[in-house]
C-alpha cells in the first residue's frame, strides 16, 4: 500500500520573510512530511482594494489593514520562490505552491513545478480551472465550501480541458474548523461519486482528525503548520508547531503500518504467546486409569499446549489410559 502524501502547508506563515521560509522547509524535511506547500500571487491580482478581512484573519492579525494590504507583506518574489525550490530540493522535499493568479500559475509551471494543488476558492473560477487543466500536470483539488454538484462540475471541467490525474481533498473552510462540521464522511462520497482519490486538507486545531482521515482511506493529507502560534498573521493561530507536525507525521506513519494485509492469521509477534493465553483440558480433580472423563472430573484451564478444548465432546466419555494428578493435561 502506498505511503500516504502529507503535505505540510506553509501558506503565507513565513510573513513575507524568506529566512522563515527556508527554516519552515527544514522544518517539514525532519518532520517526515512529503511535500511543502506555499502559495503564490501578486496581491493586486488577488483581492480588490476594497476587499474585507475574513473574519478569522480580522481576528487573528493586529490591526485594521485590509486584505488588499494584509497579502502585500505576505509576498515572496519570484526569484525567492526559486530559491525556495532549489532548498527543498536539497532536503528532498517536494515544493508545492497554490497559485492564485494567472501569472503565478505561469510562473510557477515556468520554473517546473511538478503537481498542482488547486485551493478550495478557485473551484468556481472557470478560466482559472481551464487554464491549470490545460498544463495536463497531476491536481489536487481542494473542496472546501462546496457541494458536491459543484465539485461534480469543477472535475468535469478540468477533464475536459486535459486533467487525467485529480486528486479531491475534502476540506471545511474555516480557521479553526469546528471538530462537529468536519464532516469525513463526506470525503468517501466523493470516492463513490467519481471514482478518484481522495484527501483531507484540515484546518482543526490538534491532530487527531488528519489521522482519523488516514484510517479512512485518505491518500494525501494536507496541514497548516506556523513557526510559533503567537506570531502576527492570519493563518498562525489555527496551524500546528513544529512539535506538533512531527507527531503529526509519526502517528499517520503508525496508522499505515498498523492497515496490514487483511489477511486475519497470527502475526508473527503474537504466535508465541497462543498456548500461554489459551486454554486445555486439564483434570479437575485426580482421575484413576480406566475412569470415564465427565464433565465433573475434568476443567478448562490454561497452559494451551494440550488437548484443545474445542474437542470438549469427543473428550467426554473417553477412559483414561492412565492416572491423572489434578490439573494435569489429558492425554487420550
Amino acid at each position: 500500500m502506498k505511503n500516504t502524501y502529507i503535505i505540510a502547508e506553509a501558506g503565507v506563515n513565513h510573513n513575507g520573510n524568506i529566512v522563515l521560509a527556508k527554516k519552515m522547509i527544514e522544518i517539514a524535511s525532519k518532520a517526515g512530511a512529503n511535500a511543502i506547500k506555499f502559495q503564490t500571487f501578486k496581491a493586486e491580482k488577488l483581492v480588490t482594494k476594497y476587499a474585507r478581512k475574513a473574519l478569522y484573519q480580522e481576528k487573528n492579525s493586529r490591526n485594521s489593514e485590509t486584505q488588499l494590504e494584509m497579502l502585500k507583506k505576505l509576498v515572496l518574489t519570484e526569484g525567492q520562490f526559486l530559491e525556495l525550490k532549489d532548498y527543498c530540493a536539497k532536503l528532498d522535499l517536494d515544493f508545492l505552491s497554490t497559485p492564485f493568479d494567472f501569472e503565478s500559475v505561469d510562473f510557477l509551471f515556468q520554473i517546473g513545478i511538478s503537481q498542482w494543488k488547486i485551493p478550495s476558492g478557485e473551484i468556481t473560477n472557470l478560466p482559472y480551472l481551464i487554464k491549470i487543466a490545460e498544463t495536463k500536470l497531476p491536481i489536487i483539488l481542494s473542496t472546501g465550501m462546496a457541494t458536491l454538484d459543484e465539485v461534480a462540475e469543477a472535475v468535469a471541467i478540468l477533464k475536459k480541458y486535459g486533467s487525467s490525474e485529480i486528486t479531491l481533498l475534502h476540506c471545511t473552510t474555516e480557521y479553526p474548523a469546528p471538530f462537529d462540521e468536519v464532516n469525513l464522511r463526506a470525503m468517501l462520497t466523493m470516492r463513490e461519486e467519481f471514482n478518484l482519490p481522495i484527501g483531507y486538507s484540515d484546518h482543526t486545531m490538534g491532530i487527531e482528525i488528519p489521522i482519523a482521515a488516514v484510517a479512512m482511506g485518505a491518500t494525501i493529507i494536507e496541514k497548516h503548520f506556523t513557526l510559533d502560534r503567537s506570531m502576527d498573521g492570519p493563518d498562525h493561530q489555527a496551524s500546528l508547531e513544529p512539535d506538533e507536525l512531527k507527531q503529526m507525521v509519526c502517528a499517520i506513519r503508525h496508522v499505515e503500518k498498523a492497515f496490514g494485509d487483511g489477511i486475519k492469521q497470527p502475526a508473527e509477534s503474537e504466535k508465541k504467546n497462543i498456548q500461554i493465553a489459551r486454554k486445555s483440558i486439564v483434570a479437575e480433580t485426580k482421575i484413576e486409569m480406566g475412569d470415564a472423563f465427565t464433565k465433573d472430573n475434568l476443567t478448562i484451564k490454561r497452559p494451551g499446549d494440550g488437548i484443545s478444548p474445542m474437542k470438549w465432546f469427543e473428550v467426554l466419555g473417553k477412559r483414561a489410559a492412565r492416572d491423572f494428578e489434578e490439573d494435569e493435561l489429558i492425554e487420550l
